[in-house]
């Protein structure tokens, strides 16, 4: 099932947010992701997030700032069963366009936006991380 955000659900996206950071992006020192947590939990207060919920636990979710995918994440347990789409198909129903940027070296996260019809528009630098990465964009078909 997917749902609104509630400032309940904060801890458990944010587990998973830093979980599914360290496993995936395993090229960028883990301390980063541990150093940001405090920030980013309270950018989830403010962002419009969705989750996706499994046996009543929290088991992914999608953050958007307007456009943007600020970040779309799936607990490790619950991956490759759908969620991920549906999180997506959520936020494209709700938004004519979106973009997001993935980083080079996460092969599967690029692999799942080309499947869902982002096209890549170029590549940028993380001036947080100095990893490369590419921005991608999609758009509702009329």
């Amino acid at each position: 099932m997917i749902r609104k955000f509630q400032a309940a659900d904060l801890d458990a996206v944010a587990r998973i947010w830093l979980q599914t950071n360290r496993e995936a992006h395993g090229f960028v020192p883990d301390h980063f992701w541990q150093d940001q947590l405090a920030d980013v939990k309270r950018e989830f207060l403010a962002a419009d997030l969705y989750v996706a919920e499994e046996d009543g636990k929290i088991a992914g979710f999608i953050g958007l700032e307007g456009d943007e995918v600020a970040g779309l994440f799936v607990a490790a347990s619950c991956q490759s069963r759908g969620l991920g789409k549906q999180l997506l198909d959520q936020a494209k129903s709700e938004r004519p366009q979106l973009y997001l940027r993935v980083y080079e070296q996460n092969p599967r996260a690029l692999e799942f936006y080309e499947r869902e019809d982002f096209k890549f528009q170029g590549e940028e630098t993380d001036p947080y991380t100095g990893e490369p990465e590419y921005a991608l964009f999609w758009q509702r078909d009329c």
